[in-house]
């Protein structure tokens, strides 16, 4: 092949999966406005009855993937990470699709558990990319996915409530899942995997003996608890910030509008600069621009808890984005150099899994500390859970390079 054609298909693979992501993104996210006015017209719900199971229905999702993505990533690295994100695809635009005929909540609650159970897509392509592309594009490459699936989460909830207002909440569930296969069809044609050479001892391995083989089992670990504190930090707000934007207004007619600009800043941010940051942290290092993004982050939640305007608070979500498009792709990046070809698809899917479980951590830890500290707690909790991230990392990179001096001594 030649360096032209292969720069093209890596290049293809980017472009398609990152429209994959992006509506993986969206399908998560899109019912994030109306799942409580779902459910409330498939029965007869007091408040908190209509309260417990919007919660349950819409963590349902995120437990149950905390849970399979590792049996997914086992397989990945056995039979190949594009029919996983086939499978992935087709089995969430089904999920989808019938999410729109359910009769009341339970069918609902199943659905959705399954749609956790389909799950594998983002981290599959992050498997495929770091491991297809040149390594002096993977971050970059990185970057752009973490654009994708950050856009997706962003527009998700825009998306979902503009279909719900112009159709209705059914047919928002069947164009999405339309728009799914469509991505299927788009991976399948499009998406192209050289296959990874592995010897059949290896591919008969269990996961515990691979893991015996990796070297840097600490710095992995502490990259897997780097990504759940991050999640829980970007969550933790997500429970209260429409309730902080009215007291920031004095009870303005405008709220919901602004909460929505508000909660949109982080995303806008990290669309924006994880590409770059990307390629930046290919020149000086991805563990430095953790580092950078730790302290990024600090600067920004701390200030946040003493905020007057909603202009400051946009300002300082901004820049929370920032610190994100600084780590999430440096994290990735740490995660391809630092894992056994055999089971890329498996570390990936646990760091999944840790995300997956900070998606559950934060909204409830948030709601938590606002009702322990007033909603301004929670930036300070979010500053000290970053410092605690940051010490944390800084200890497994020097463990890292100690090892790394007495291998080489």
């Amino acid at each position: 092949m030649s360096e032209n054609s292969e720069s093209n298909l890596w290049k293809r693979n980017v472009f398609v999966l990152w429209f994959g992501v992006f509506m993986t993104g969206i399908a998560l996210s899109e019912v994030m406005p109306f799942l409580a006015l779902y459910i409330d017209t498939l029965g007869d719900f007091s408040k908190n009855e209509l309260t417990f199971y919007s919660g349950a229905v819409f963590a349902i999702t995120f437990l149950v993937t905390a849970i399979v993505s590792p049996f997914w990533g086992k397989l990945a690295d056995r039979k190949g990470r594009k029919l996983m994100m086939l499978r992935a695809a087709l089995g969430m635009a089904i999920v989808l699709f019938l999410m729109g005929y359910v009769s009341n909540v339970w069918e609902l609650f199943a659905l959705r558990a399954l749609q956790g159970a389909m799950g594998g897509f983002v981290s599959n392509s992050n498997a495929l990319i770091a491991t297809q592309t040149p390594k002096e594009h993977a971050g970059h490459a990185l970057g752009i996915l973490v654009t994708g699936m950050t856009a997706g989460n962003l527009l998700g909830p825009l998306f979902g409530g503009t279909l719900a207002s112009l159709v209705s909440y059914r047919m928002s569930f069947h164009i999405t899942g339309v728009i799914l296969f469509l991505v299927f069809l788009l991976t399948l044609f499009l998406v192209k995997e050289e296959p990874v050479k592995i010897s059949p001892r290896t591919a008969r391995a269990s996961t515990a003996q691979l893991w015996q083989a990796v070297p840097n089992k600490q710095l992995i670990l502490g990259l897997f608890i780097t990504t759940m504190l991050v999640q829980t930090v970007n969550t933790s707000i997500n429970p209260i910030v429409s309730l902080f934007v009215r007291e920031l207004t004095h009870n303005a007619s405008n709220t919901t509008f602004i909460a929505g600009v508000v909660a949109a800043m982080p995303g806008i941010a990290t669309v924006i600069a994880a590409p770059q940051f990307g390629k930046i942290g290919d020149r000086v290092g991805t563990d430095r621009m953790i580092k950078i993004g730790f302290m990024i982050a600090v600067v920004a939640f701390v200030p946040t808890a003493f905020v007057t305007s909603i202009f400051m608070l946009m300002v300082f979500r901004f820049i929370v984005g920032i610190s994100d498009a600084t780590m999430l792709p440096a994290v990735q990046t740490m995660l391809t150099k630092n894992s056994p070809m055999a089971m890329t698809s498996r570390i990936f899917s646990y760091n999944q899994s840790f995300q997956a479980v900070g998606s559950v951590m934060g909204p409830m830890f948030g709601a938590l500390i606002a009702s322990m500290f007033d909603y301004r707690g929670i930036f300070i909790f979010s500053a000290l859970l970053i410092v605690l991230n940051a010490i944390l990392f800084n200890f497994n990179v020097k463990s890292l390079k100690k090892d790394e001096s007495a291998t080489k001594a």
